[in-house]
């Protein structure tokens, strides 16, 4: 539901847009947002033809992409004509991604939770956004020690919120001890994404990791 609204049971307040809209503004594309889509296949179709009827480079879909009996983001878009290029990767916040092509349209299709949504809006969002329009992007990844230790990855890459500071001359890393993708306060406090590899193994404080800044 819109923000301000009344909140009934299983319902949740729609805050994505807002992140994703500003990070779209903010590499020069510009934001329609559409509303919110009821989980009906017509309703969502409806927006779809809305979105190319005005003439969208890009339709983004937020939540909707996964395969519960709610996600009719895939079935909805393939069914408009999309061909699907990917959907579902191994990395984490984000799994449920999906990318496709509706004619000369790029559709990509965003988690629902907000912080896989915001961490998908800054890996490809943003640099889409950024190509499409002719500029150039570059992720802004720096070298850092660990301030905590970390445990052995599994098979997905990682992307893990943390605080980046300088220490006597070094870039120090501390992730938070919480890191669902619900927790979007987190993401809020966050600078950095310490970038863990799949099967990475322990890390110990101190160890050297990568770090894609986020501001």
């Amino acid at each position: 539901l819109p923000p301000g609204s009344d909140l009934g049971p299983d319902q949740i307040i729609s805050s994505n847009a807002f992140g994703v809209a500003a990070a779209a503004r903010s590499v020069g594309a510009s934001a329609l947002d559409l509303g919110i889509a009821p989980d009906r296949k017509e309703a969502i179709a409806t927006l779809v033809e809305q979105a190319v009827d005005a003439g969208a480079d890009v339709i983004v879909t937020l939540g909707g992409a996964s395969v519960g009996d709610h996600d009719l983001v895939h079935d909805v878009l393939t069914g408009e004509g999309m061909t699907l290029d990917f959907w579902k990767i191994a990395m984490r916040p984000g799994k449920p991604l999906m990318f496709g092509r509706l004619g000369d349209i790029r559709c990509i299709g965003l988690p629902g939770n907000p912080v896989a949504s915001l961490v998908c809006t800054q890996l490809f969002l943003k640099p889409l956004l950024a190509r499409l329009g002719g500029r150039a992007f570059r992720q802004d990844m720096r070298q850092a020690r660990l301030g905590a230790a970390m445990p052995a990855n599994d098979l997905r890459q990682d992307y893990v919120r943390a605080v980046v500071k300088e220490e006597a001359g070094t870039p120090l890393a501390t992730p938070f001890g919480i890191q669902d993708s619900s927790m979007l306060k987190m993401l809020a406090d966050a600078n950095g994404l310490i970038v863990r590899e799949p099967f990475a193994p322990p890390a110990a404080t101190g160890a050297a990791c990568s770090v894609l800044m986020l501001r």
